[in-house]
């Protein structure tokens, strides 16, 4: 394969950025001296902070790379992944779960289904959700694989190595704090780093009625509509009709990501108090909505450029596959003066590893609490829990290095994402809801229903790889689309979780009121900014937020 070439100014530029991330963690390191600086950085941290921290952890690979990459394969409705899947989401998060979350105090979303239902329970999602965050942490590595083998040509192996390690050092040194900073300084570098790209591609084609005029000469099917081809799934790129992101994307896989993965809930418990606590994720959905004009627009340039034979712009192969995940860092080759490669890269780079970096800080805290003190050693100290943070966090990285290459031998890193999610987060969203708001769910009922609801869901995923039966049962569609599919099983196991958590649930024995005070709604103190005018409240802001979505999926439709 070609190599891109990188100047001696783009060198200099990408290692003064690594020099910093790794000089960050060693100032960090001394500040750091018991487990609840480790794990949840002091607690001291502002909406603000906390809020680009928040969406930072998120802004990894799968946003940067997969949804440039998932726009090139299926269109402008991957855009729905940045507004109906997740504002919306985000929004609930703040107004109605973060005060259950953070004024209980506890260090971890497998924490919370302790004191509501009971051990078995949380140690259960522990293990899931440690298993999901070593798969998805993969993915980071093998996305800052994809930009050293496609700059400078390295072998795979050195890439995933070598990021790795730069990874481990840092997060093993000063855990969520060093991992926090170096959120923020990535939230800036994509924004100066990548919109450059957006903005010259716009100026090459000319306008967005020439991006939108050439995409629809080339598709037959809509590429570059929102909701208006949802109604009949053979019009649009992603094959999926409106129930499907309705039930699938824009409730379950949605509000099961946002209100339950800890790893950016945990960016909301390093909050100051419940204030910026509920405030951090309602902060962060003004930015994310933004996010498209540079992702998509980046995946909908990239059509364009493709089809262009005069362009001389094509995305690389692997295996005789298209590489979807190629769009970006190839968009920035070919806009990117010498000096300002090096900024995209570094750009590309310091979102990978921070979205590696809040993988592994949410695995460490996960598994030292949830699976380790609960289950392997209960009397642990302080000190002994900071040990055992530190060597989780390298031997979670070691194991990230087998599923990076898991990762790179999906077409989209965007499908392997979604299908993860939906075996984990999708069902424990059902648990989550109904513990939450409906107090007479009982612990058998939760624990077995999660159960349920996992298993089934990755039943119906090998089911369908392995062709046990069509995908068009469970997506109800004679159309195949793997996206469809992923939305439509996360349905199905929210479904399944939920219907099997109640009926037990009613036969079951139920936890006393009492103890289920401040941990379930109806039982729980509700005047929290009863002493705030409307202007400071965060359902304010929610509002505001919620209005400007409904904006942008007019504008689009």
């Amino acid at each position: 394969m070609p190599t891109i070439g990188l100047s001696f100014i783009d060198w200099i530029i990408i290692l003064v950025y690594f020099a910093f991330v790794l000089g960050i963690g060693w100032y960090l390191r001394r500040f750091t001296k018991n487990e609840e600086d480790f794990f949840l950085a002091g607690r001291k941290n502002s909406s603000w902070v906390a809020g680009l921290a928040f969406l930072s952890a998120n802004l990894g690979a799968l946003e940067l790379l997969g949804m440039t990459g998932n726009t090139f394969k299926y269109g402008m409705y991957v855009a729905h992944f940045y507004w109906i899947g997740a504002i919306p989401a985000m929004l609930f998060l703040g107004v109605y779960m973060m005060p259950f979350y953070y004024s209980s105090k506890i260090k971890s979303v497998p924490g919370y289904l302790k004191l509501r239902f009971d051990e078995k329970t949380r140690v259960l999602n522990g293990i899931a959700f440690a298993i999901m965050t070593l798969l998805v942490s993969g993915i980071n590595l093998y996305a800052m694989a994809l930009v050293l083998h496609t700059f400078l040509g390295w072998h795979w192996d050195i890439s995933m190595w070598i990021s790795a390690i730069t990874i481990g050092i840092y997060v093993t040194m000063s855990g969520l704090m060093s991992a926090i900073f170096t959120e923020i300084i990535q939230f800036f570098l994509i924004w100066f780093g990548l919109f450059l790209v957006s903005i010259m591609g716009f100026m090459e084609i000319g306008s967005w009625h020439a991006i939108v005029t050439r995409i629809n000469e080339i598709s037959p099917v809509s590429f570059t509509t929102l909701w208006s081809t949802s109604g009949n799934p053979i019009e649009n790129g992603m094959f999926i009709n409106w129930a499907g992101i309705a039930l699938g994307l824009g409730f379950v896989l949605s509000f099961g990501y946002w209100t339950t993965d800890f790893l950016v809930i945990q960016r909301a418990f390093s909050a100051k108090n419940l204030h910026s606590a509920r405030m951090t994720p309602i902060l962060a959905s003004f930015f994310k909505m933004a996010l498209p004009f540079i992702v998509i627009l980046a995946g909908l340039i990239a059509i364009v450029l493709s089809h262009d034979p005069n362009s001389g712009f094509k995305l690389l192969h692997d295996g005789g596959h298209i590489n979807y995940d190629s769009a970006l860092p190839l968009l920035i080759a070919r806009y990117y003066p010498t000096g300002l490669v090096g900024l995209g890269v570094t750009a590309l780079l310091a979102g990978f590893m921070a979205g590696q970096a809040g993988n592994i800080s949410a695995f460490n805290t996960v598994w030292t609490y949830d699976i380790y003190k609960s289950v392997l050693y209960k009397n642990a100290s302080d000190a002994h829990l900071l040990w055992m943070g530190r060597v989780s966090t390298v031997a979670g990285v070691a194991v990230s290095l087998i599923t990076a290459y898991w990762a790179k031998s999906f077409p989209s890193i965007m499908d392997y994402m979604q299908a993860i999610f939906s075996w984990v987060n999708a069902p424990l969203f059902a648990t989550m809801l109904l513990g939450m708001f409906v107090w007479w769910i009982t612990p058998n009922g939760a624990f077995w229903g999660l159960i349920t609801g996992m298993a089934s869901s990755f039943t119906m995923y090998m089911a369908v790889k392995f062709n046990w039966f069509s995908q068009s049962i469970i997506t109800m569609s004679n159309v195949q689309s793997d996206m469809a599919a992923n939305f439509w099983r996360a349905w199905w196991a929210w479904l399944i979780c939920a219907i099997v958590t109640v009926v037990i649930s009613l036969f079951t024995r139920k936890k006393p009121k009492e103890e289920l005070v401040g941990l379930v709604k109806g039982l729980t103190e509700e005047n929290i900014d009863e002493h705030l005018p409307l202007f400071k409240r965060p359902v304010f802001y929610a509002a505001i937020s919620l209005v400007i979505l409904i904006i942008l999926d007019v504008i689009f439709w």
